[in-house]
């Protein structure tokens, strides 16, 4: 039941945006007892902190799977990129939950661990492209300014994307879409880790 009610409210959440999902909800759209969604989630937070958690899991294992069928370290970050856009714009109320919602709880274990390993894929694949041991306890400010700046370029676009800020630019590129843009972005090198 508790898959059910995080697949309904992760539907409306698609369908109808984020004023559209109550716990009500949830347990209308899953068919079951209007208490079943207190009972395995507590509240409207706990709902949508488990929800975020499923969402941060299938964006984490998208980015490993598209670093893992590249050839080279720099292939690998440009296929992370490309995931991460790619599932903002499959999942644009999931990830917009995943990233912008005040609503989470960060102390449960769940979400707390899914945004964890998504960023341990994430900052991995930086690490490797600068090859960096990504297993380090500790990091170089040099080597964190790198994650953020990678993360900071693919997460803007994504968001810009969404929010339709790009669209006005996209016009004015007859012939290229968001996908050229971004793959234009991506070409761009990062610097050395010894020039930040």
């Amino acid at each position: 039941m508790r898959e059910a009610l995080l697949k309904a409210a992760e539907s409306i959440l698609e369908r109808d945006g984020p004023t559209g999902l109550t716990l009500r909800a949830a347990a209308r759209e899953a068919g079951v007892s209007h208490a079943a969604p207190t009972h395995h989630f507590g509240d409207m937070s706990g709902l949508l902190s488990e929800l975020a958690a499923v969402g941060f899991r299938r964006f984490g294992a998208s980015l490993a799977e598209a670093a893992a069928a590249a050839p080279s370290p720099a292939g690998r970050l440009e296929a992370m990129g490309i995931a991460y856009v790619r599932f903002a714009r499959r999942h644009p109320g999931l990830f917009l939950l995943m990233f912008r919602s005040e609503r989470l709880d960060t102390a449960r274990p769940a979400l707390r661990d899914a945004l964890m390993e998504a960023f341990q894929v994430l900052s991995g694949g930086v690490a490797q492209r600068l090859a960096e041991d990504p297993s380090r306890a500790t990091a170089p400010l040099a080597s964190i300014a790198n994650i953020v700046r990678s993360w900071s370029m693919v997460h803007g676009f994504a968001m810009l994307l969404l929010d339709h800020r790009l669209d006005d630019i996209l016009k004015a590129l007859p012939g290229v879409d968001a996908n050229e843009l971004l793959h234009a972005m991506l070409d761009a090198k990062l610097p050395s880790p010894n020039k930040t």
